[in-house]
């Protein structure tokens, strides 16, 4: 007997975000894409007319966060929060939410909430799920940059900086570089602070492969970077300079 798929609704505001969640979804063969949505007066309207098993709810959204959306559904969905904010972890639990995914989401994160999901389900109803795994049998953590027209996995361990080029930004890595539509401003709200730091209103570097410094620039990737005047306090902070 085939397993009917589960019917997803993403909503978001962030085209990336957005990008990142379809692109998971089509890797399983349980799950199948219904709708995107950027706010949540498209998402009630969409619930008023398609069945939706589970909703991928960003909660930072214009208008009306998605937990004041979420308050206002009588009959809902199963729901999975996608935020970059921590702090808004409690109450969604407290709304039964099945899950709490932080962005930039890693796919072996993603595929631990969809089993949250099969774990509600009566036992012969359990599909199966392959996690896929790197080179190494290990999941890295990663984010999808759209370039060219196409999303490209970027390894947070392989970045060596990003370059803001106004309304785009460069990604340095060890490999090349990739060129997104994207303000750096975003980007520097996904990134983790504990590995990547802003130095400049025009460059984020990756902590950890940083090969020298003084109180003007900092050399990554066989290039120096200039410290702005305006970062150069909280700069020399946390790399530890008086």
């Amino acid at each position: 007997m085939t397993t009917s798929k589960i019917r997803c609704l993403i909503v978001d505001d962030e085209p990336l975000a957005i990008s990142v969640l379809q692109e998971y979804i089509s890797q399983l063969e349980t799950l199948t894409l219904v709708g995107t949505c950027c706010n949540a007066v498209e998402a009630l309207l969409f619930l008023q007319k398609n069945k939706v098993d589970l909703l991928f709810l960003d909660i930072q959204m214009p208008k009306l966060t998605g937990i004041d959306f979420l308050k206002t559904l009588a009959n809902r969905p199963k729901v999975i929060f996608t935020t970059a904010y921590r702090e808004y972890a409690l109450e969604g639990f407290e709304l039964n939410v099945l899950d709490y995914l932080l962005k930039p989401v890693p796919f072996d994160r993603f595929l631990l909430a969809i089993n949250k999901y099969h774990g509600n389900e009566p036992a012969n109803k359990l599909p199966q799920l392959l996690v896929p795994a790197n080179e190494n049998g290990i999941n890295e953590q990663f984010i999808y940059l759209k370039s060219d027209k196409k999303m490209i996995k970027v390894f947070l361990n392989e970045i060596l900086y990003i370059e803001s080029l106004k309304d785009y930004v460069k990604v340095k890595t060890v490999s090349g570089d990739v060129v997104s539509y994207q303000r750096i401003s975003y980007l520097e709200e996904k990134l983790p602070d504990r590995r990547f730091l802003r130095i400049h209103r025009a460059y984020i570097i990756a902590t950890d492969k940083i090969r020298s410094f003084n109180t003007s620039v900092i050399e990554v990737g066989g290039q120096e970077l200039p410290i702005g005047r305006q970062y150069k306090a909280d700069v020399m902070k946390v790399l530890g300079m008086p």
